[in-house]
């Protein structure tokens, strides 16, 4: 056999991700290919450390001939300021969850946004979009409120603790997308009443923090839910509205799709997006 083969060290860094498919995605499309594909967990949780440890963490991973990090909750804008360059997207954005590690650069993406609007097209084509509420404004929620004013949401009523954070992707979207296309929301109940659709990219629902962001009598059966948590793949956000009879989306597309193009960043080469799938969906079987 090939002494030769290409190497790739990988590694997830975030808060209490322990069940997160990411590695075994990357790891057996690495297989597949050919390659020598490691993919590691730096869970905060597990190390008792906080944000505050990533300018350790990164040079670390870089001192340790990592090849390249995903970057999860609570990190992806945090991150940033340690980053030499940022792609346009990951720059527009404002939010990064894909670090290359490469000449002594950290060249940081956003991944998600892709992911979460090839999810959206496949499980959701034909939806109306007039009036969306997407619950949460933070690194996740930003690329997802790209995504869904890039696939022609009308007007995106966004729900965030943090009034700062929320105004200040509201501000950017709209200055981006259109004055009017993102609003901050003030009265969920009636924000829900005229939506159409809702996004929870909150980490509420997450195994380590159950629970629904949105109470499920605000839901009805015209509403369809979409999700970013894959673990667990079912929510209670996402019960509460197949009880109804919502049409719903669950984060599993998000997941791979954000994989297979940080896969290709990592490798350089192409991933095979159906094959990332299927094995997705057995270790959820």
């Amino acid at each position: 056999m090939s002494q030769n083969k290409t190497s790739v060290l990988a590694g997830l860094i975030g808060a209490g991700i322990q069940a997160s498919r990411t590695p075994a995605m990357h790891e057996h499309e690495g297989d597949a290919q050919g390659l020598r594909y490691l993919y590691r967990l730096i869970d905060l949780d597990q190390l008792k450390l906080d944000s505050a440890a990533l300018p350790d963490l990164l040079s670390a991973a870089e001192r340790m001939g990592y090849t390249g990090l995903n970057i999860t909750f609570p990190c992806k804008q945090a991150i940033i300021p340690l980053l030499d360059e940022l792609s346009p997207e990951a720059a527009g954005i404002g939010a990064v969850n894909t670090v290359v590690l490469k000449d002594g650069k950290r060249v940081g993406h956003n991944t998600d946004c892709l992911g979460f609007g090839e999810g959206f097209r496949r499980g959701l084509p034909d939806v109306q979009r007039r009036q969306v509420v997407q619950m949460g404004a933070g690194g996740a929620g930003s690329a997802v409120a790209h995504a869904l004013l890039a696939e022609g949401v009308e007007r995106l009523t966004l729900f965030e603790v943090d009034a700062v954070r929320g105004q200040a992707l509201v501000d950017s979207l709209n200055q981006h997308f259109g004055a009017g296309r993102a609003a901050l929301g003030t009265d969920l109940s009636s924000a829900m009443l005229e939506a159409d659709g809702l996004v929870n990219t909150t980490p509420i629902g997450m195994a380590k923090l159950p629970g629904t962001p949105v109470p499920a009598e605000l839901l009805r059966p015209e509403l369809w839910v979409a999700e970013i948590i894959y673990f667990p793949l079912e929510t209670e956000l996402l019960r509460d509205a197949r009880a109804l009879g919502c049409r719903t989306l669950d984060g599993g597309t998000m997941a791979v799709f954000q994989a297979v193009k940080a896969f290709e960043l990592f490798s350089g080469m192409a991933a095979n997006a159906p094959r990332m799938m299927a094995h997705f969906a057995s270790l959820n079987g």
